[in-house]
């Protein structure tokens, strides 16, 4: 008896030992950052659902400074998410995970993250069967392709990634087309658009493979940096030299921010800057990058200040303040990114309710379906108070599963939601 205790204790020590050394392991600054992506994501979310406005925040013709500016801050949120994916997955490999168990991880997870954004994320945003290929759905894609590519050594892995994100530009102009009956293919790869599965049936892909499958690559090889001594100089120099990048292509309008015409029907978000009318206008025409294939200058302007912070944040405990509310969404984004999207919509139909205001198509398709109801739709006040008060109601229950997950390491299938 005596030895079966001693052997139960010292089994009792070495899981908290290990317990502990994986916390220890673990990078606070990544949760943090990917916490800030997940709020500003949710601003982006609350003005799909609550905006009166009929045209896109990137419109030249109609949009103004507060308004681009509601919708540009958000465009750090979908590069953060997956380059952190793939970081997240290489500091795994530190903690214990080998690359077998890693590369079978990233195919299950991928494959259930697909299932996911076709069932319960579409279903969210229109409440009802709308099939919709968004970040989720590239965010499984991509796991799916890297349980392959993982396989590599991490330096081919991390050149894979770059090589892709540089020159995927160069596709631009091929178009689907071209490829005759199999045009559905390249438009899954990399022209976003509806494929017309029969007359009656579109299948909307928003996000293509090509290039955001080399975006979680590079974030994979990226974790061997945060191993390194003096990780915070070089994440910094790293973020700095990809922001001064985004600068030099940008200013002298020169590669990497695709063709005009060719995305998703917003012919506006493409293209090289020209001085406008007026200087906001002018900032707007510059900062419009390319989102729907996300081009070179798109990803370097959001992901060389992502870097930027995540070396601003190295160190960083998140024990208190908002720190430490960025640290608990930043732990369970899944279960946030699917909580969000519920919540936003029937908060917009308590809203319109509230106020009086047509809330019927909000159960039977909304404005991604039907376009926003005439008479439905508040302005950009009320919008950020929304968003506000979403913050504010996600934040216990995502508290909650946070310590859920963390008092039950053993199992498994928590690391899929």
């Amino acid at each position: 008896m005596v030895t079966a205790s001693a052997s139960q204790a010292v089994a009792t020590v070495k899981t908290r030992v290990s317990e502990i050394a994986a916390q220890s392991t673990r990078l606070v600054s990544v949760d943090v950052l990917r916490g800030l992506a997940m709020v500003i994501m949710a601003l982006d979310h609350v003005r799909d659902f609550f905006s009166y406005l009929p045209f896109e925040p990137e419109d030249l013709s109609h949009t103004y400074g507060w308004l681009f500016f509601t919708r540009v801050i958000t465009h750090y949120c979908a590069p953060t998410f997956s380059f952190l994916a793939g970081t997240g997955a290489y500091l795994a490999t530190t903690r214990g995970k080998s690359v077998p168990q890693l590369s079978r991880f990233f195919l299950t997870r991928g494959l259930w993250l697909v299932l996911l954004e076709i069932t319960i994320v579409d279903f969210a945003w229109a409440f009802v069967f709308w099939p919709a290929a968004g970040v989720i759905w590239i965010l499984g894609w991509s796991m799916v392709c890297m349980a392959l590519i993982v396989r590599m050594p991490v330096r081919w892995v991390g050149i894979f990634g770059v090589t892709v994100c540089v020159t995927h530009n160069l596709l631009d102009r091929i178009s689907p087309a071209s490829f005759g009956k199999l045009s559905w293919l390249w438009m899954m790869l990399h022209v976003p658009g509806g494929i017309q599965m029969t007359p009656q049936f579109n299948f909307y892909n928003l996000y293509v493979l090509i290039p955001w499958v080399g975006v979680m690559a590079a974030g994979y090889a990226f974790g061997k940096v945060l191993q390194r001594p003096d990780r915070r100089k070089v994440v910094l120099t790293l973020g700095l030299s990809m922001t001064a990048l985004f600068f030099l292509l940008r200013g002298f309008n020169l590669y990497g921010n695709g063709v005009a015409g060719q995305s998703f029907g917003f012919p506006f978000s493409a293209g090289p800057w020209h001085v406008q009318a007026t200087t906001t206008l002018t900032v707007i025409s510059f900062f419009n990058t390319l989102k729907y294939p996300p081009s070179l200058q798109y990803l370097l302007m959001t992901l060389g200040p992502a870097l930027t912070f995540l070396g601003l944040f190295d160190g960083i405990k998140a024990e208190r303040g908002i720190g430490r509310i960025l640290l608990v969404y930043g732990r369970v984004p899944l279960f946030y990114y699917v909580l969000h999207l519920y919540l936003i919509h029937l908060l917009a139909i308590a809203a319109g309710r509230l106020t009086h205001q047509p809330t019927a198509f909000l159960w039977h398709g909304g404005m991604f379906v039907l376009g926003i109801a005439p008479g439905y739709g508040h302005g950009l006040p009320f919008i950020y108070g929304v968003w506000a008060l979403v913050l504010l109601i996600l934040y216990l229950p995502c508290r909650w599963y946070m310590k859920f997950k963390r008092q039950h390491r053993d199992w498994a299938w928590l690391s899929y939601l």
